[in-house]
């Protein structure tokens, strides 16, 4: 890893997390401070009113009547991965394809770094922000609900699910850095980027909405979250952990391998 490359991918890219981060954080507060017991039935009132179709998409046909159930429910099936896929799309782009594009990897070639050293600093960054992402995510929750609710927060099932989130996030990361590393348009890595991910999100949304789409879970990464589940304690560690850190390795060092040994219009 190169030190003064990852300063400087950091420079330009903490501002993004940040932001990312802060708009996760005032939904997570807002919802945890929405917890009553009393009110669930209010709410699924409510929710009964609206397009059953769309409740489904959004994953709140079943809401928790626990803290954690709760935020499972109503966090972790649609926020806490919309925002981390935009984050995901745009940092995975201008990390090596926005580079190769603008000519600013040229610069950093006539250093004596390698094509591998650089990026692989690269893709070092990209797995720690969104371990620091999902870890500023965690510390919050736990805070936001001692603060509202002391005791409530089961601890270790809040843990799981952020880290099954994580998990599958390592794993869209590592596809779209892919995209980035084999293109030298920076607008192809972003086309398909964002295809692929998006094609995960609205598969996992349709597949919620009726048994007779339950098949697109299949094309979806994000299928693995499932967040009741974690919450609950029943997670299966070979598909929800295992098998999106294993795309995830395959998907980084493919993206390394191909980056170093093709040709660039350097």
């Amino acid at each position: 890893m190169n030190k003064a490359l990852f300063r400087v991918t950091f420079k330009a890219n903490w501002l993004i997390g940040l932001i990312i981060l802060a708009i996760m954080l005032m939904y997570l507060g807002i919802i945890i401070s929405m917890f009553d017991p009393e009110s669930i039935e209010g709410i699924e009132s409510m929710l009964e009113v609206m397009p059953q179709e769309l409740i489904a998409a959004m994953g709140f046909a079943e809401i928790g009547t626990t803290l954690t159930t709760f935020i499972a429910s109503f966090f972790y099936t649609f926020l806490a991965i919309m925002f981390p896929i935009i984050f995901c799309i745009t940092v995975a782009n201008r990390l090596v394809a926005k580079l190769v594009d603008t000519g600013s990897m040229s610069y950093l070639l006539s250093s004596p770094n390698s094509r591998k050293k650089i990026v692989i600093t690269q893709a070092l960054f990209f797995l720690l922000s969104i371990f620091l992402l999902f870890s500023g995510l965690t510390l919050a929750g736990i805070l936001f609900s001692e603060s509202f609710f002391p005791g409530e927060l089961e601890l270790l099932p809040f843990i799981q699910i952020n880290f099954v989130t994580m998990v599958a996030f390592f794993a869209v990361s590592g596809i779209c850095f892919f995209f980035s590393c084999i293109f030298n348009k920076s607008s192809y890595s972003l086309a398909l980027g964002t295809g692929v991910t998006v094609m995960f999100f609205v598969s996992n949304m349709l597949a919620n909405m009726s048994q007779e789409l339950s098949w697109l879970r299949y094309l979806s990464l994000f299928s693995l979250i499932r967040p009741m589940a974690a919450a609950e304690g029943n997670i299966t560690i070979s598909t929800s952990v295992v098998l999106p850190l294993l795309i995830a390795l395959i998907m980084y060092g493919l993206g390394i391998v191909i980056f170093d040994r093709r040709s660039l219009p350097l």
